[in-house]
């Protein structure tokens, strides 16, 4: 009996895949099949793919050509594969000509010709291309736009300035100073467009409820982005974590820091600056949002303000108490410190080193030493094209947002409520 196989996502299954599929099957007698993993997806690049795993291979199931289906999820799996299962043809796409000879030592290598004409890329994109703007200024921007170009469906076409329309967009991204959020988004959805704003919504619980009423009334998407939500490495340690691989989890605490060169007893110098609450307070607490939920007993915030006028803080600590657990933060414009995340658990804990919201890695460690786990994951564009494919699959009705509203209203409620906050004497 003559073994074929082939491989390939099999996004939104179309014609010219089964007919690829068709043409490997008449190669041999029996026919395997390999569907990539969305992680292993991700390392090459291909970060838009629109189906579940198990969607692409429940279609490619349906087609009746496999005899066998397997999932790739890692480089030189091929190899491996080809061995295993005692392969005699290995075949793929004529795109990819010159690309696999080096399986020709395990077994014979056949490239075939793609039907003309017809592409999943096309596919994904039929429904036109997503416009999309920022407002705002920020040194984010510069790789927001550079990240969108990697996002099939998605054009990015520049700034929009005060007053200036946004009849040629479809979509806003806000990175506006905090204090400007609600007036951008409510401007950007009443002018009927979809809203990814970095976080906080608002500094105000009522606002933000106000904002997501609104985009609700309009069928609009209102997504509140903190990149690290959407990265592979950070979804799974969360996971990881939730499933008990280190017992009970009763601590987590994370690190957010940056330095950033100001005189923040000048006013006017720091007046457009997000201080260390803004700019660090929301992704330093989702972790701890994610394990523990956002209805903690206490809250306590400790600052240093620098500005009294501008209420500008260079170093907070933020620290919950749950009824079982408790969570700690510390976030810093003006202060350094070890940008790192720890939860704690009855067995073991995950260490994620700094910067730990960048993260492609992280660790499960344990009394016994030998029993630690390493744990690597691709993460390209600082997560950021993976937050624009989630925005657009969101806006296409397709996605899953993981920044929930209850998150969006308590990281509202703590950054507006200055009445809590225990100010730190700034030594002079």
């Amino acid at each position: 009996m003559k073994k074929v196989i082939t491989y390939g996502t099999y996004d939104l299954l179309h014609y010219g895949h089964i007919k690829l599929l068709e043409r490997a099957k008449a190669l041999g007698d029996y026919l395997v099949v390999g569907v990539t993993s969305d992680d292993f997806d991700r390392t090459r690049g291909k970060i838009n793919v629109k189906e579940s795993l198990m969607e692409r291979v429940e279609a490619v199931r349906k087609t009746g050509l496999a005899d066998e289906i397997i999932v790739e999820e890692y480089e030189g799996q091929k190899i491996d594969d080809i061995k295993r299962l005692g392969i005699d043809i290995f075949t793929v796409g004529s795109d990819w000509v010159g690309k696999f000879d080096y399986l020709n030592e395990f077994c014979k290598v056949v490239y075939l010709d793609r039907t003309a004409g017809v592409s999943s890329t096309e596919i994904r994109t039929q429904n036109g291309i997503v416009r999309i703007g920022v407002i705002g200024r920020s040194h984010v921007v510069a790789k927001f736009e550079t990240e969108s170009y990697f996002v099939n469906g998605l054009k990015f076409v520049g700034h929009i300035d005060d007053g200036e329309s946004l009849e040629n967009v479809d979509a806003v991204y806000i990175v506006s100073h905090p204090t400007r959020h609600y007036e951008d988004c409510c401007r950007a959805l009443q002018a009927g467009k979809h809203v990814l704003c970095e976080s906080p919504l608002a500094l105000d619980p009522e606002e933000v409820a106000a904002l997501f009423a609104m985009a609700d009334s309009y069928g609009l998407k209102l997504v509140e982005s903190i990149k690290t939500a959407y990265s592979t490495a950070y979804s799974r340690l969360i996971l990881l974590a939730k499933s008990g691989r280190i017992g009970q989890v009763v601590s987590v605490d994370s690190t957010c820091t940056s330095l950033k060169t100001l005189n923040f007893s000048d006013t006017n110098a720091i007046s457009s600056e997000w201080n260390s609450m803004t700019s660090w307070a929301p992704t330093a607490l989702l972790p701890v949002f994610d394990m523990f939920g956002v209805e903690y007993d206490d809250i306590q915030v400790f600052s240093r303000i620098v500005n009294d006028e501008l209420n500008f803080d260079d170093f907070s600590k933020i620290s919950l108490l749950y009824p079982d657990a408790v969570a700690s933060c510390k976030v810093g414009k003006g202060v350094k410190s070890e940008g790192e995340l720890i939860i704690s658990g009855t067995k073991g804990y995950i260490y994620v080193p700094a910067p730990w919201w960048k993260t492609d890695y992280f660790e499960i460690r344990y009394e016994n030493t030998s029993e630690n786990r390493r744990y690597f994951f691709q993460l390209d564009g600082e997560g950021i094209r993976y937050e624009l494919v989630s925005f657009l699959r969101i806006i296409n009705g397709m996605g899953f947002n993981p920044i929930s509203r209850s998150f969006s209203m308590a990281i509202s409620k703590i950054l507006g409520d200055s009445e809590r906050t225990h100010k730190l004497k700034v030594a002079q």
